[in-house]
């Protein structure tokens, strides 16, 4: 596994930093740091279009964790 096939993973599968560590068995961590420290250095075009997607990432964030919490209670109140 190298930076440049997490970065097209990244991009192509449009995931979040956590699904494509899951994908990889890696940290959210190493992931991250592959795509934001290491990427600029090796792919600097890549590098901006991993940007472009981390920020529509980072714009959804909410989203995402206001749908988890509504239905991990939906769960809650289903199984009561």
């Amino acid at each position: 596994m190298d930076v440049i096939e997490v970065a097209n993973y990244y991009l192509n599968n449009k995931t979040t930093v956590r699904e494509c560590a899951k994908h990889f068995g890696k940290s959210k961590s190493s992931i991250h740091n592959y795509l934001h420290l290491l990427l600029p250095k090796i792919s600097p075009s890549l590098y901006k279009k991993v940007s472009v997607q981390a920020q529509l990432n980072f714009n959804k964030k909410h989203i995402r964790g206001g749908k988890a919490t509504k239905e991990k209670y939906a769960s809650l109140r289903a199984s009561a």
